[in-house]
């Protein structure tokens, strides 16, 4: 019977390799060395469904003897060492202290349990800048390091050489990809850094020659089969200090590598390539000018950071280093574990990639799948809105102020099949946004969408608002002050989803600058400006603003005002549509061709524009209860009179 001591047992290798240790048949016990602060951790990287037979080794690997009691493991058959600091990132004192004294401690305690055997997963790292053949048996050629994370594992792998007490054996695996059957990946790494752009290129004709430079070679191998071969080989019959190379025996041109996940993306293919010694020189003396200048490397590394390419991993992911595998081949020969081609896995591990780590995913079109949140949901082009969005196949959560319309909008939507939340709220209130805001992110963890579609109107001249100040305050708090406050609220969710849209809906009147509508016209300038501007400076953050300038549109809203009646207006359905439209192509306003003529117009003959406008004015009674018993202007003199005081004021 068998028994395991592990540690990096929550890492992407770790835990599959205890999940097949636990398979074996003579295993008995299976302990994995977790820091109590990482136990949650543990069960979300798939302990829970480990098969029975492990226990947890509550300890630190930087603490002397891991902070355990070795008399606890005492005879443990195989001590698996897979914990490190894989990040080129990392600083030298992270490195070093997991790396290099994790592996001293680990050491220690191996010798004082009277482990049997040693496995210490180390990294073809270890070969650092060495160029030309490295064998299974080369460790120190004078080889040099340009990172800390080299560097330490060189360190690491010297200490297990020198000071084992114990009998050990070495594993190099190269860059480790996603998992050859699933695709399954936990991280960007090596050559997913460079998926984003391939998947974009995917938009250019896939017949498109492409010629590219020689940029070199990397090494790339499936999680399964590295989990596989440790399996197999540390159960062989091996002399101590035996040193396995689990990588590709050929070196994957770069260029190889980029035409497998091409095929698959739909992106054009590299055809053919030319020698790159001038490219690189001439990209090294640019790169070298451009540091020169002020805040140079920090805008190279701001423009490779948008790109998802962390500035530290450029210069690893070029090796010049041949890896002989001709012993671990042997080993391996008969056992049915080999290494597939990366032309035969690219497809599963870009499609787990498309899936569950672009960071552009969110950002895809279409509306089926979204979190879609609707204010003024309770009726007119709110209600319509929800009820288009969730045919779409988006859940939609639904906020108004009247709780029991807003359920009622909900029961139509859930009884079609789709799915509706409400929230009831009043917006002017700024801590009820705020609740909102905490409610709606803890229920469904982010919204993709925002329309901002609740609304006041006042139709009133600025001659009867002289003492009414507070017509203004409350169009502004629910017109733009609420809005603004729920979007700054949701704002950081969306940023560091690295998505979200969020949809003004504004009014045609800002492009025909209607009378009587000074406080609800300047309310809505004010919410699309805010927008435009914001949107500006969330580009890069994956969040986008649009503004739906709206037509009149039949609701309750109009209701009031009796000369709209006769008035051409759109449905709420209409405008239901215009919000959909602009949710799914997402550009920065949203016009319809009756009021770009009228901007247009406004903008060829100013004064016939304004002119026209006024006498609109002076024609159309007033909706305030107050000016209903003015008297009113027949249409021929109120043309007379406005024409009389332009010429007179033209005169003077």
């Amino acid at each position: 019977m068998t028994t395991y001591f592990v540690t990096g047992a929550t890492g992407f290798l770790g835990k599959r390799l205890v999940a097949r240790l636990l398979e074996r048949r003579d295993t008995t016990a299976v302990h994995v060395l977790v820091r109590n602060t990482s136990r949650d951790r543990l069960a979300k990287n798939g302990a829970e469904s480990w098969p029975k037979g492990w226990s947890p080794a509550v300890g630190d690997l930087t603490e002397p003897l891991l902070g355990l009691d070795p008399a606890d493991y005492a005879g443990v058959d195989h001590v698996v060492h897979l914990a490190a600091v894989y990040d080129f990132t990392a600083d030298d004192e992270a490195n070093q202290a997991a790396n290099v004294e994790g592996t001293r401690n680990l050491l220690a305690f191996a010798a004082a349990a009277g482990a049997g055997l040693l496995h210490h997963v180390s990294s073809i790292a270890v070969t650092g800048d060495h160029p030309g053949r490295f064998t299974e048996a080369d460790f120190d050629l004078g080889q040099t390091f340009s990172s800390p994370y080299h560097a330490t594992k060189f360190k690491a792998e010297k200490l297990v050489r020198e000071q084992s007490q114990v009998p050990f054996r070495i594993y190099r695996p190269s860059a480790v990809v996603g998992d050859s059957r699933t695709g399954e990946m936990d991280k960007i790494d090596g050559p997913y850094y460079f998926l984003p752009a391939i998947s974009r290129l995917a938009a250019l004709p896939k017949q498109l020659p492409l010629v590219a430079p020689a940029l070199g070679a990397t090494n790339i191998v499936p999680v399964d089969y590295v989990v596989d071969a440790i399996t197999y080989l540390m159960h062989r019959e091996a002399p101590s200090g035996s040193t396995y190379h689990l990588a590709s025996p050929r070196p994957q041109q770069l260029h190889e590598v980029y035409n497998a996940f091409a095929r698959v993306a739909g992106a054009p293919r590299v055809r053919t390539t030319v020698p790159s010694g001038l490219l690189r020189a001439t990209a090294s003396r640019l790169a070298t000018a451009v540091d020169r200048i002020p805040t140079g490397r920090a805008t190279r590394a701001a423009v490779l950071t948008e790109l998802g390419i962390p500035l530290e991993v450029l210069p690893h992911l070029n090796m010049d280093v041949e890896f002989d595998t001709a012993h671990t081949t042997s080993e391996l020969y008969g056992s049915g574990v080999t290494l597939p081609e990366l032309r035969d896995y690219a497809e599963p591990l870009y499609r787990y990639w498309r899936k569950h780590l672009d960071p552009d995913r969110a950002r895809r079109r279409g509306l089926k799948g979204r979190t879609v949140l609707i204010t003024g949901a309770s009726s007119g082009i709110g209600r319509a809105t929800a009820l288009a969005i969730a045919r779409h196949g988006a859940k939609v959560l639904l906020v108004a102020r009247r709780a029991e319309e807003l359920d009622s909008v909900c029961n139509e939507i859930t009884a079609r099949g789709s799915e509706a939340a409400t929230y009831p709220c009043d917006l002017t209130d700024g801590d009820a946004v705020d609740a909102l805001v905490k409610a709606v992110l803890a229920d469904h963890g982010a919204v993709d969408v925002l329309v901002n579609n609740a609304g006041r109107s006042i139709r009133r001249s600025v001659q009867l608002s002289t003492e009414r100040f507070h017509d203004y305050e409350r169009t502004m708090a629910i017109n733009y002050f609420g809005p603004v406050r729920l979007i700054l609220g949701l704002l950081p969710s969306m940023t560091e989803r690295r998505f979200g849209h969020i949809v003004n809906v504004t009014t045609q009147g800002l492009q025909t600058d209607t009378p009587r509508f000074s406080a609800y016209l300047a309310s809505k300038a004010a919410l699309e400006e805010f927008g435009l501007t914001a949107g500006r400076e969330t580009l890069s953050d994956g969040v986008t603003f649009s503004s739906v300038r709206m037509p009149l549109v039949r609701t309750e809203m109009i209701a009031p005002t009796g000369s709209y009646r006769g008035l051409p207006a759109s449905s709420p359905e209409r405008a239901a549509a215009l919000v959909v439209k602009a949710i799914e192509r997402r550009p920065q306003i949203l016009n319809l061709p009756e009021g770009r003529a009228a901007e247009l117009a406004a903008l060829a003959t100013p004064d016939a524009a304004r002119f026209a406008a006024h006498l609109v004015y002076r024609v159309m009674p007033e909706s305030a209860p107050e000016a209903r018993k003015r008297p009113r202007q027949p249409v021929p003199a109120a043309v007379a009179a406005t024409l009389t005081r332009l010429l007179w004021r033209r005169r003077a």
